[in-house]
């Protein structure tokens, strides 16, 4: 899995963080941040979770 984020598309939600936070942070403005784009397998499922509840669609997913 590679993983992609569209800052500018960001709303500051948060949801990312939480269910993935070894995956995602945020910036001082709550904007996310991408920690690592190629998490290993045991992330996948709340990485994949992060994408389909993020409110801006911001976060795109290429599954290898």
């Amino acid at each position: 899995m590679h993983v992609e984020v569209d800052q500018p598309k960001c709303v500051a939600s948060g949801q990312c963080v939480m269910l993935a936070p070894g995956v995602f942070d945020q910036d001082d403005d709550g904007i996310v941040e991408l920690l690592d784009a190629d998490p290993a397998p045991e992330h996948h499922d709340d990485v994949r979770e992060s994408a389909a509840v993020c409110p801006a669609a911001a976060i795109r997913l290429t599954e290898k």
